[in-house]
């Protein structure tokens, strides 16, 4: 457990260093917000090419030793920096201590939800592991067999666990750290909880700070991260109603809410809360958004935006205070960090190289966030010119993403021709475009459109310049009305999400703006604020209340899944029922199928295989030469089977049993290759 610290505290501890290698500029939560999303970044990625070569054990000591050097090599140019911004934090607390304890304040409410949100992802009871968030019941396991895969079943280079034989193409970097942190001795859910979270507060610092860069309002950056850790839509109408029959009450009713208040299959509610549908379910978004939003900040610093050292944040020093020092007029002026560290005038080259590596490393890490990056880059290129600076970019960026990419197809078994088609209105079905997105997002897009044209005594609220630099993330939603850009259409919203994290900074503007000009229209303000956010609330109540206690595997297929982990080889093929939670996901061994869905939704045509499997079950005729085709090593007969096919127990019985738990079996039914 100190290990995986360790790694936690030097990847974040680097890339707080390296900050200053390219922002002159930036909070000091500002600065440890992107120096935990990068340095995780950075360590995942030594990680994983250490471990292609060396396996896990040596990973974990190699990249650690890695980032010490690296933070040992950043440190004389860079700590002085470091520690003049820790005084300016300290001034900060005395010269205004309610406004710094405010932002402190904001952060350990937020840490403390986050915290108890994340407990709820995973957890182990008397009678199985369960979660606590219905829409991760297939999610968890899929993630739970990718990273146990690296920890138990040696898949180097990674295959498929869930359709063995082909590469995996699922971004799997945020699974990798997860092996890595557990490798360094901490427990798996522990591992889980403490990367989502570090991830989930860098993205709220991330956030923050991009709003503050952008609109230079410090209350619009307090604004943007609740809604969107808090988003949804009109979903909270359906409370009033619940409550209108219920026995609980209006406020009783909250410990006992019956659904989801952002999303369901049987209603209009399709874009659902980013915390309960995207952040844990699909671990890959919460490590490659606030990645995303980095190279969109650094950016915006290097096309000559606003700086944000003229805005008051959390730890910024008060005017006038003695640590409070002007910066160097000149580019050739020399900080005080060094030669080493660049002032705010000199570091738009290195503004977009950082940000071109970072994009680079995207591909792995959330393949969607990739292709919204490149394709906003290719778009603000015409709109802002500067060649020389987007060249930078390209440059640093393509070289890194080529060889992810070619990577990745090398054996994929991926179908590209099903990730496009045409799909109007997403996944609205039969109902009226502008009435599902009202539904959907509530009041989201009419105080999009006012931030746009609001005028605030004669001048334009939002710049021409930030207007233009807006204007190509409206594609992020256009698009993915339109065209399908996965295998299942809901996926589009991973594209949707751009659009609308984009958004926010402007719809905070706005807000802060209308709270700061009159008293009269705070009411209106925070009654806004209630709509856009009380149905995203109620769903995350919901899972603190324990409504959704949804069991992944009962305590018997735990146990079994021990004992396959302890009596078969770590490369064996184990066949199961293809379902989306059967135990041999915790054991790092390969599946002939998992779950139909997961595969269909990476682009893999998985029928034939499924059919196999049945005639296997079933005893076919056939059953034994498949079972030589596919070169299974041992087969699972439990409960799954038995509920989802057709299970022949006379054929299995001819097979060796090599291990039983309650009403779960396991048999050998061939030669498995050595251990490796």
């Amino acid at each position: 457990m100190l290990l995986s610290l360790i790694l936690l505290v030097l990847a974040t501890g680097c890339g707080t260093l390296l900050t200053y290698r390219y922002s002159g500029s930036m909070a000091l939560s500002a600065r440890w917000a992107f120096g935990a999303c990068t340095g995780l970044a950075l360590l995942a990625s030594l990680g994983f090419a250490v471990a292609s070569w060396t396996g896990m054990r040596w990973s974990v000591w190699i990249a650690g030793v890695a980032l010490a050097a690296a933070a040992l090599y950043l440190w004389p140019t860079c700590g002085a920096r470091l520690r003049q911004d820790i005084s300016a934090a300290r001034a900060a607390l005395a010269h205004k201590r309610s406004r710094w304890l405010a932002g402190v304040a904001f952060y350990l409410v937020l840490a403390v939800l986050l915290s108890a949100i994340f407990a709820q992802a995973v957890y182990l009871r008397p009678d199985g592991i369960y979660t606590g968030l219905l829409n991760n019941l297939g999610d968890l396991p899929f993630h739970l067999q990718i990273v146990h895969g690296f920890l138990d079943g040696h898949n180097f280079p990674p295959q498929d666990p869930a359709y063995t034989g082909v590469r995996l193409v699922y971004p799997f970097m945020a699974d990798f750290l997860t092996a890595m942190l557990t490798q360094a001795g901490a427990p798996l859910f522990t591992a889980l909880w403490m990367q989502n979270l570090i991830l989930a507060l860098a993205l709220v610092g991330v956030i923050q700070y991009w709003t503050v860069q952008l609109t230079r309002e410090r209350m619009a950056g307090f604004i943007a991260p609740v809604l969107l850790l808090l988003s949804g839509g009109l979903g909270w109408w359906l409370w009033l109603r619940d409550a209108s029959v219920s026995d609980f009450g209006l406020l009783g009713l909250l410990q006992h809410l019956p659904r989801s208040y952002t999303i369901g299959g049987d209603s209009i509610l399709r874009w659902g809360n980013t915390l309960t549908t995207l952040f844990i379910p699909q671990r890959s978004i919460l490590f490659g958004l606030p990645l995303a939003v980095i190279v969109f900040s650094q950016w915006w610093t290097a096309l000559g935006g606003p700086e944000t050292h003229n805005v008051e944040t959390p730890d910024s020093p008060p005017a006038g205070s003695p640590t409070r020092k002007p910066r160097p007029k000149s580019s050739k002026t020399k900080s005080a960090a060094g030669p080493g560290a660049l002032s705010a005038e000199t570091s738009a080259p290195a503004a977009m190289a950082v940000a071109g590596v970072f994009a680079g490393l995207l591909p792995l890490i959330h393949a969607h966030s990739f292709l919204v990056v490149m394709g906003m880059a290719g778009c603000l290129l015409p709109l802002f010119g500067q060649w020389r600076w987007w060249a930078t970019f390209f440059v640093s960026a393509l070289p890194i993403a080529a060889v992810e990419l070619l990577w990745m197809a090398k054996g994929s078994g991926v179908r590209a021709q099903s990730f496009l088609g045409w799909f109007p209105g997403w996944d609205r079905g039969a109902a009226n475009p502008v009435w599902f997105w009202f539904v959907n997002t509530g009041f989201t897009i009419p105080l999009l459109v006012l931030a746009l044209f609001w005028q605030r005594q004669g001048t334009p609220l939002v710049s021409p310049k930030l207007r233009r630099f807006y204007l190509p993330f409206l594609l992020c939603f256009f698009v993915p009305n339109l065209i399908r850009l996965a295998p299942w259409g809901w996926d589009n919203i991973k594209v949707l999400i751009y659009w609308y994290v984009a958004s926010l900074p402007l719809i905070a503007l706005l807000l802060a703006s209308w709270w700061r000009t009159a008293k009269r229209w705070r009411w209106a303000v925070a009654g806004l604020l209630a709509t856009l956010t009380l149905a995203g609330a109620l769903d995350l109540i919901r899972v603190l209340s324990g409504a959704e206690a949804n069991r992944e595997f009962d305590s018997d297929g735990v146990a079994i899944a021990g004992l396959i982990t302890q009596r078969t080889e770590a490369r064996a093929l184990v066949l199961h029922a293809p379902v989306y939670n059967p135990p041999v996901f915790l054991t790092g061994r390969r599946s002939l199928l998992g779950y139909p869905g997961i595969v269909w939704s990476r682009g893999i045509d998985y029928g034939e295989r499924e059919q196999d499997i049945r005639r296997i079950y079933a005893g076919a005729p056939e059953a034994a030469a498949l079972l030589r085709q596919y070169r299974v090593d041992y087969a699972l007969v439990s409960p799954l089977e038995r509920g989802n096919l057709e299970v022949n127990e006379a054929f299995w019985r001819q097979f060796p049993l090599v291990a039983q738990a309650g009403d779960y079996r396991l048999y050998r039914v061939g030669r498995s290759e050595p251990n490796r």
